[in-house]
């Protein structure tokens, strides 16, 4: 479809904006491959990201339907005009990829493909991906179809946004990645501290109610007493901690119904009472329903391990395309001014870090004896 130069760098603007929403690499994959569809108005395309060993580590389609994709069978190779665009690292732009002599077929459900454009995505001189179409549509039924010149030079346009895109987002995993690491590590050193005084104190009372049994029965009752508080005690520190380590299966659940199961696993786990409401909230793109997890469970944890709370209320609301949640609690609370000039606080800083990360904002409001409410924004995707 021809289109005029405003109406074209509408089209491209609009594309390489749609590609710098997401931080995800699968979904910035799909969005360049969906951009590039609509940007040269073709039936197919695809992008692929080559593995080391001659296929492709992802791969994901615009215009086939997950039926007909899973009737195609296993992902492709590295093989005939694909293997040549990323061997050679150029453009191809074939009037009928059938007749070309490089092609070497496709399997019994794959659609029947005919034009075709295809670029390498670089980052300097590595090539990451291989972004491709077929089929351009013809404006009228007796018009002649296939890529032209411009289309290859839109396309270009793109795979060049496309690899500093696909590059953020896997710089952004690794990140993340290497956050999570953190994360662990801290939880484990917490855990061993915890727990393991706990039980170390319990080892020692039970001795103790052990020599008393005999000369001292009520004595002996009291420290056995104290040896079930203190298995409980363990027993809590045990559960929170595995809520923490426990992968959020936040792909699957989303992240209201994830943070009720966890919510009501610290409910049961702590004799403070915590409580969770849902109202409406939209699905979020993957890494913001991350970065809200992960604020829930760090408030959570100030205020059941620190602030000494009695009640924690937890919302998640819906707001414009996006949502807010907000943590509070009636704990000790704190200075927030003070904290700002100490320059950290109870993980105040990683979540401030986690929200801005994905476009949101956190506000804190507490002082001394007062509760503290953490409110976190996101706009949504």
């Amino acid at each position: 479809m021809s289109q005029g130069p405003r109406s074209g760098l509408a089209a491209v603007s609009s594309a390489l904006l749609a590609m710098s929403r997401h931080l995800e690499v699968r979904d910035v994959l799909k969005t360049i491959v969906a951009s590039a569809r609509e940007l040269l108005d073709a039936q197919y395309a695809a992008l692929g990201v080559p593995d080391d060993h001659g296929g492709f580590a992802q791969f994901v389609v615009d215009g086939v339907s997950e039926d007909q994709w899973r009737a195609i069978g296993p992902l492709p190779r590295q093989h005939g005009v694909l293997a040549a665009m990323l061997r050679e690292a150029k453009a191809e732009r074939i009037a009928d990829v059938r007749k070309d002599p490089r092609f070497e077929g496709w399997p019994a459900a794959h659609p029947e493909m005919s034009d075709f454009l295809g670029l390498p995505i670089r980052d300097g001189d590595e090539v990451i991906g291989a972004l491709f179409l077929a089929n351009k549509r013809c404006p009228k039924p007796e018009g002649s179809c296939g890529f032209t010149e411009e289309d290859e030079e839109l396309l270009s346009i793109l795979a060049q946004h496309a690899a500093i895109a696909l590059t953020n987002a896997r710089l952004y995993e690794r990140s993340r990645e290497l956050t999570i690491a953190e994360e662990r590590s801290r939880l484990a050193h917490e855990l061993h501290d915890a727990v393991s005084q706990k039980l170390f104190s319990l080892r020692l009372t039970a001795q103790a109610a052990a020599a008393l049994v005999d000369r001292d029965p009520v004595r002996a009752k009291g420290e056995l007493q104290q040896v079930a508080a203190l298995a409980a005690e363990a027993t809590d520190e045990l559960r929170a901690a595995v809520v923490e380590l426990r992968p959020a299966a936040l792909d699957e659940d989303g992240l209201a119904a994830t943070l009720r199961t966890q919510i009501q696993v610290l409910d049961r786990a702590h004799s403070a009472r915590v409580t969770f409401t849902a109202r409406g909230p939209r699905a979020l793109p993957a890494a913001q329903e991350e970065a809200m997890l992960r604020v829930a469970q760090e408030a959570l944890h100030n205020a059941l391990r620190h602030a000494r709370a009695e009640h924690v209320d937890v919302t998640l609301d819906r707001h414009g395309r996006g949502a807010v949640l907000r943590i509070t609690d009636d704990g000790t609370g704190f200075d927030p001014r003070a904290v700002r000039r100490a320059g950290r606080h109870l993980g105040l800083v990683s979540m401030r870090d986690r929200a801005s990360g994905v476009g949101g904002r956190l506000t804190v409001e507490s002082a001394p004896g007062k509760g503290t409410v953490i409110e976190m924004e996101v706009p949504g995707g």
